[in-house]
């Protein structure tokens, strides 16, 4: 296995599928000779040319209405919308184009279609470049959401949504481009729809999405300390959901706070917690506990960012708060 950081895997998973299969093209601002604005598609110009890859104007219309097209005739895009929050520019063709055609077609038509998008807070860029969007997928019909926590993922499941003959949505989230971990050498795919459980304990559950997933991770090292044990579970995709491990970790521990960067109302954790509420009552100790961003714009100070974000220490404190220590 090699060290890479998560940019760098995320760039690995799209060369490891252009290579792969000659009809995967790659559309967006500055991602063919700058290398994309967060770094995210170096090399990719040098090694598949500019047929392949390709800029695009200052318009997410324009990139989403070139991919969509594109995936409609044959061709497998991988289309970039710079910042997640830019996806409001461009939400009719998503929501309303992309996510409904093949199923308004009958199946005659289908959108092998990736959008990836750089998501969320914690590097001060403010209010109009930092906000975490998946809820909004989430709630569409027809749309596939993923937001990896590490680089490994960033490459095997970005492999799979590119394979996968729907729209995918895929959150990279901007906190997290730096940070490194070991990526398999060669091919590397991830099925979709599947949540894994990194670490396991007995006395609470914390469920956590994206760059939620090493804060909760730093909180459970945090309790342990204290002779509390939690389960981390890293949601990984939010549609499909992978509601059975969900609930089977749910149900082992009764105590269950879910970890979210999106604003508290609407979140996906208020769905988990319906679920979690629905299908295992009898099981849980208490109600399930929902860790969010409260619902306000994002500062760009970074301490009024800071203070507003999930932390370790405040998941921590949540959990102490709920078992009464």
């Amino acid at each position: 296995m090699a060290q890479l950081s998560y940019r760098d895997a995320v760039a690995a998973g799209i060369a490891q599928e252009m290579r792969r299969d000659q009809r995967v093209v790659l559309f967006g601002e500055d991602i063919a000779a700058a290398e994309g604005v967060f770094k995210t598609t170096v090399g990719l110009l040098e090694e598949f040319g500019p047929r392949r890859v390709r800029d695009t104007p200052i318009s997410e219309l324009a990139i989403l209405g070139a991919a969509m097209g594109a995936a409609m005739t044959g061709l497998k895009p991988v289309a970039e919308i710079m910042f997640s929050d830019f996806l409001a520019c461009c939400w009719d063709y998503v929501a309303n184009q992309i996510a409904k055609t093949r199923y308004m077609s009958d199946g005659q038509v289908s959108i092998p279609l990736v959008i990836r998008t750089a998501n969320g807070a914690g590097v001060r860029f403010g209010a109009q470049h930092s906000q975490s969007v998946e809820n909004w997928a989430m709630a569409v019909p027809g749309l596939k959401v993923v937001a990896p926590s590490n680089a490994a993922d960033a490459k095997g499941l970005l492999a799979a949504a590119i394979r996968d003959p729907d729209p995918v949505l895929f959150f990279e989230h901007k906190g997290l481009l730096a940070g490194k971990a070991e990526v398999p050498d060669g091919e590397h795919v991830e099925p979709l729809g599947q949540a894994k459980v990194l670490r396991r304990g007995n006395d609470v559950t914390l469920i956590a999405l994206a760059a939620m997933v090493p804060c909760a991770l730093k909180a459970a090292d945090a309790l342990v300390r204290e002779g509390i044990a939690a389960t981390v579970v890293d949601v990984r995709c939010l549609v499909p959901l992978d509601a059975r491990t969900l609930l089977a970790e749910a149900a082992r521990t009764g105590r269950v706070f879910t970890v979210e960067e999106n604003p508290r109302l609407c979140g996906w954790g208020a769905e988990i917690a319906s679920i979690i509420h629905e299908e295992c009552f009898s099981a849980l100790k208490q109600p399930v506990v929902r860790i969010t961003t409260p619902h306000v714009p994002l500062p760009a100070a970074d301490r009024l960012e800071d203070s507003v974000l999930p932390s370790p220490e405040r998941v921590a404190s949540e959990v102490r708060r709920a078992l009464g220590k």
